[in-house]
This record gives structure tokens, sequence and C-alpha cells, in this order.
């Protein structure tokens, strides 16, 4: 840390609240809680009931659990693992939506060293087959609705439903179990978008000191204060304020599905003073009537994050004129952690820009031979950071070049070194001759006033090699032309960058995080011969 930083960082620190010094009898237990443990969840959660026992630690759908409560659930569970087969170093599945089922579960897997492996809500059979059989799964914890697909994967493995897990929460405080020979590991799932879901594992739970401190530098946090987290907790953004709430002694209020209103009225009635989100839950959000927004007071929020897919600057101006300048922009990847942040001032002076990276972070622009390209120009996003993956458990990792790792982003640094993100590198289309990223032009689209939502693909052209399509999903009331759309586009955007094709929908498909899904908008097709538009709403399930 440069010694300049020293004081602005013990001063951020102090604001928290987290440098209250224990008692003389707190402070023996937290040590031996640490040899204990080590650096684990299981650690910062013990911690967390040792000096705020009584307070709110989950708040969801059946009301509310202290840390003290978690705590003593998350040994039974634990007990219930060991006595199923479950020890160190195990590989442990968990798929569980946003509650406290999959809070107790991720707690007592860290308490017996496990090594926790987050499955995506909505993978199907196949995929979930697929990752049980790759990833050497030994038990599987998960919610009573997917019985059926571990029972259709024919998974062997010890299992533990969402009712064993409440059972065993009943049951009188356990003493934790034994300490394992190592803090276990945790592997995220990639999103799979563009291909099969990849496990990206990393040998500690606990982010770099560094990153933790520019984290508590930059937002405006406090120890023991509500966040509600609405993406996916098996999601890297979702899971990595579920570990900064451990470490805050904050109370985390979830929900197991999304619906705008209802992030709202939680926000209101647990006077929450950050909310988490991704850009289309946000987006969601301010499509909701002025008059029901107001209806929930959520002026004791003083962060908004926002992340896990681009944000555009349109959505950053309207977040802002609705809730005031509390909107922070992260990006990253699962692969390399947390690569920079936006903060109220950089949306308002460049709001299309993701921010600066956090301390001890590096990043640069190389063009396809590994050079490093200037201010200004456009090329490959790598990243050096001490959050980067440790490769992929089926073997392989992200291109490395002098020890930066590939984003698989297209991107550029400005004069005051802020970073603006173009797209994907494989979603990038060349169509007569011209790079084009779809991701620029589904964030004009999403600004027209007639359209509630829309995606962009590239799909093969016998003229120009590659061509744009768009699917739009008009706004309610609203019945846009195929000829509106191309010529909005064409009054803003160079003439190659309007789509060729337009396609109205009902629904863009997602995954859980609000990334597009493009096989699946390619599956649909356009006509090769020219543009087209729908003559009947196509229906997605998502």
């Amino acid at each position: 840390m440069n010694p300049r930083q020293v004081l602005p960082v013990a001063y951020a620190i102090g604001r928290t609240g987290l440098l209250r010094p224990p008692g003389p009898v707190e402070l023996v237990r937290m040590v031996q809680t640490f040899r204990r443990w080590g650096a684990s969840l299981a650690t910062v959660a013990a911690v967390a009931a040792l000096r705020a026992p009584h307070q709110m630690a989950v708040v969801d759908d059946e009301g509310g659990l202290s840390w003290h409560e978690l705590d003593i659930a998350a040994n039974a569970v634990a007990g219930l693992l060991v006595q199923r087969g479950v020890r160190a170093g195990s590989n442990v599945a968990l798929m569980c939506r946003n509650d406290r089922y999959f809070v107790v579960a991720a707690l007592a897997v860290s308490k017996v060293g496990g090594d926790l492996v987050l499955l995506n809500t909505e993978f199907a059979p196949a995929q979930l087959g697929g990752v049980l059989q790759r990833e050497s799964i030994a038990a599987a914890i998960f919610d009573g609705e997917f019985a059926r697909a571990f029972d259709e994967v024919g998974f062997q493995g010890p299992r533990v439903d969402h009712l064993d897990v409440r059972r065993a929460g009943l049951c009188a405080a356990r003493m934790p179990p034994e300490p394992p020979r190592r803090p276990g590991r945790i592997v995220f799932m990639t999103s799979g978008t563009t291909g099969t879901p990849k496990g990206a594992q990393r040998n500690t739970l606990a982010p770099p000191t560094n990153i933790v401190m520019d984290a508590l530098t930059k937002l405006p946090l406090r120890v023991r204060e509500p966040v509600v987290v609405a993406p996916p907790l098996f999601h890297l953004l979702g899971f990595g304020f579920f570990g900064l709430a451990l470490l805050l002694q904050g109370t985390l209020v979830l929900r197991r599905t999304f619906d705008p209103e209802a992030v709202l009225a939680a926000v209101a009635r647990e006077r929450a003073a950050t909310l988490v989100v991704v850009p289309v839950m946000l987006r969601r959000i301010l499509a909701l009537p002025a008059t029901t927004r107001l209806r929930h007071d959520t002026s004791s929020l003083r962060v908004i994050l926002c992340s896990g897919s681009t944000l555009g600057a349109e959505l950053a101006l309207a977040s802002a004129d609705a809730f005031g300048d509390i909107l922070y922009n992260f990006y990253g990847s699962t692969e390399v952690g947390w690569v920079a942040m936006a903060q109220p001032s950089d949306l308002r002076a460049a709001p299309g820009t993701v921010g600066r990276p956090p301390m001890g972070t590096r990043i640069a622009i190389l063009d396809g031979r590994g050079r490093r390209l200037p201010t200004g120009k456009s090329g490959r996003i790598f990243v050096g950071s001490a959050m980067a993956f440790d490769g992929y458990t089926g073997g392989g990792g992200k291109e490395v070049v002098d020890g930066l790792m590939s984003t698989g982003d297209i991107g550029h640094l400005d004069g005051e070194g802020r970073l603006f993100v173009h797209g994907r590198a494989d979603d990038m289309i060349v169509s007569g001759g011209e790079n084009v990223f779809p991701e620029e032009v589904e964030n004009l689209l999403r600004s027209h006033a007639a359209v509630a939502d829309a995606a962009v693909v590239g799909v093969d052209d016998e003229e120009m090699g590659q061509r744009l399509a768009a699917f739009v999903v008009p706004a309610p009331g609203s019945t846009p032309t195929t000829f509106e759309i191309k010529a909005f586009v064409r009054s803003r955007l160079a003439r190659f960058k309007v789509p060729r094709d337009v396609t109205f929908v009902d629904r863009i498909p997602r995954n859980p995080t609000g990334k597009v899904l493009r096989r699946r908008l390619l599956e649909l097709g356009c006509d090769p011969t020219g543009p087209r538009e729908s003559t009947e709403a196509e229906r997605w399930r998502v």
C-alpha cells in the first residue's frame, strides 16, 4: 500500500465501525476461532456471532435469523454433513435460491472444510449432470424443488435438502466439528452464455486485504446495517456481498425470487443502506410507475451497487435522477474478480464508464499481438490482480500476457484512467470490414421510449460477412415498427451499426444474473435474404 494511502484507508475503516476494540474474553475467543478455521467463511461468521449475537444476520421470506442462531444452525448442519460422509476436501454442490438455507449450508460446508461448488439454479438436467460429474461432487445440498433434477441425472451421493437443513437447525446447539486440515475452496460456475458452464476455482474464500480495504474506502458502508442483495448468491456478485455482510456483521436481506416492487418494499421496511442489483433488475425497478416507487421510502439508501453486465450510460443517468448520486458500477468477471469500480462522480462525468481499478490491480489494453495500446485506443482488456482465479476445474485457464489475465472483453482507457467496456471479444462481428459491438446498439435501443428491452446479435451474411440482428421487446402500450427502430439507430450511430433484421418478441432470454442468452436468440434465426419483421410475438421462457 502506498504510504499516502494509509491515513485515508485507516479513516475509511474507522468510519465503518470495524475498529471497535473487543473485550478481553471476546478477543481470546476471536483468536481461537481464527486458529480453528483459518481464513474462511466459518471464521467470519463465528466472529460475527461473538461480536453481534443478537443482530439479525439474515432476513428472508420466512423472517429473521440472528448471528447467534445462524452459527448454531450452521454447526448443526455441519454435524449432519459429517454424519453423511462429508470430510475436508470433499466437493459439495450447493443449489439453493436466495434464503437462509443457502447461507446456513455455505457456512456448514466451510466449517467441515469442504470445497463449495455453487450451482446455477437454472441449470437444465443435462447441464446439472455434466457439472456433477466433471466436478466429482461427493455430496449435494439443494432446495426441494431441485430434487427431481438430481433424480433425473442419477446422482448417487449423500443429499441434504432444505428440510434437512431446517430440521438440523432446530436441534439443540451442537459443538462445531473438528477443525479441517485446510480452509475449503470455492468453485463458481461461469455464466455459460456462449458455451457449457465451467468451474472457476479459488484456493481461498478470503479476498486480498487490499481489495477489501479499497472497497471500504470507496463505498460508504457501516457495520451492522441491512444490505438488500437481489442477484443470486451463487453468482460472484451476490456471494461477494454475502461475504461483505459477514465481515461487517450486517443484515443480509434476501428474497427467493426477484420482484422490483418487493425489493423497494424490503429497502423501506428494513431501512437498508445498500441495494445490490444487476442492470436488468435496476431497469425493471426504474420501469415501475413513479407513484409505485414513491410509495416506498428508500431514503435510507446510501449505495446502489450494480454489476454483472453492461450498465449503459442511459440507465446510469436514469438511476441518478430517480435515487440521487448513490449508484456505484462494478466491473469484473468470475475468472479475474473485481477489476474496476465507477463512483457516482465518475458516472456523472462519464456515464458509460466502469471506473478505475482498486488498489493493487493493474489494467492494460493490448492489441492482438499482446502489445500495449495508447490511451483512447480500443483493444483487449487484461488485468493483473490477486483476485485472479486458479484455473478451470476441468483444466485450462484464461490467456495471460506479462502476468496480466484476459477478461475476454474489448475496451479502452481514457485520460483520467477510467475504463470503458465495449463488449465481449467473441461477440464482436465484422460487417463489411467494420468492427461492430452488439452491446453498443443494445444499450441505444433500450433508451428508446417505445422499447422495454432489446438484444442484438451477429448473424452470417453472404454480402457483408456478418450483420446485426435486433430482438426488441415493445414497451407496454407501444407498437414500434422496423422502420422506426432502424431510423432511431441510424440517427445516432454509423450506418454499418444499423440492424438489418428486427424481430419483435415478448421477452429477451436471460440467465439469472441478467446476461442475454445469445445462443437462444440465434436459435430463433433470422431471414438471411433481407430485413424482416415478425408478424407475431415469439414467446420465451427464461
